[in-house]
């Protein structure tokens, strides 16, 4: 897996919107990752191992 997973392989396998996402991290809502906003654009990082955590699902963002 990867060091990083894109904030659209996390909705697909959350079943949710790339928007959800974005927001859930903005909020401090979603403990997959971390979201910094710099200037006045947001930049996101989510953690392949947190992501599996939290779905319950091993290699989630892999799709295995």
């Amino acid at each position: 897996m990867s060091e990083r997973v894109k904030v659209s392989e996390a909705a697909r396998v959350m079943g949710v919107s790339e928007q959800f996402i974005r927001i859930g991290m903005q909020r401090g809502t979603l403990p997959i990752g971390q979201a910094v906003k710099m200037s006045s654009k947001w930049t996101y990082y989510i953690s392949p191992k947190l992501l599996e955590q939290f779905t319950g699902t091993k290699n989630a963002a892999s799709g295995n």
